[in-house]
């Protein structure tokens, strides 16, 4: 039952958008009807500012953060509970309740949730993410890079089948959901990433 309720809790949490408060806060429009629709860090750092777009990442960050730290530190769950803690967490911000099943892509709620399960697989994905984004300056290829090498870096340094059978899942969904910006790579029409 207390499982049950936590992974409920996770997907209830991750689903709280961030970005759309945040921006309402502070009297702009409405980031969903702004930039590119998505209400992630980088397109509220576009469109309201690099504040606002830090402290998206932040809150997005730590949707995945509070559920799973909870069911690790707090309940001592094993990997198999906390992948389900995790999968809930990440899908409520992809699939938000409050916003009609229509959310982010996942990636900040995702570095938020391996941060807790594995941050030496997440100092070697900002590695690679910041390696990427410097070289070709689109955040969508790092983010599609990072996605794709995060299952099996995470499978080496925890050996945790549940925990790699989930980060599959979230890898997958987080390529899946940038299958527009792929389309603008391949177009060259993508925007590019300018501090």
């Amino acid at each position: 039952m207390t499982q049950f309720l936590l992974v409920c809790a996770a997907y209830f949490i991750g689903a709280i958008p961030t970005g759309v408060i945040l921006t309402r806060m502070v009297g702009g429009e409405d980031i969903r009807q702004a930039g590119s629709g998505n209400i992630g860090a980088t397109n509220v750092y576009r469109v309201a500012g690099r504040k606002l777009g830090i402290i998206t990442l932040i809150g997005d960050c730590l949707k995945g953060v509070i559920p799973v730290l909870i069911g690790q530190q707090g309940f001592g769950l094993s990997d198999s509970s906390l992948a389900l803690i995790a999968l809930a967490a990440f899908l409520g911000h992809c699939y938000p309740i409050y916003l009609g099943f229509k959310g982010g892509k996942g990636v900040a709620t995702a570095l938020g949730i391996f941060l807790v399960l594995s941050p030496a697989t997440v100092l070697c994905v900002l590695v690679i993410f910041l390696l990427v984004l410097w070289k070709w300056r689109y955040i969508s290829l790092a983010s599609i890079s990072a996605a794709a090498i995060t299952p099996f870096l995470l499978l080496y340094f925890s050996s945790s089948l549940p925990l790699f059978a989930t980060t599959c899942a979230i890898a997958g969904l987080v390529i899946w959901r940038h299958k527009t910006n792929i389309e603008r790579l391949r177009n060259c029409s993508e925007s590019r990433f300018n501090l």
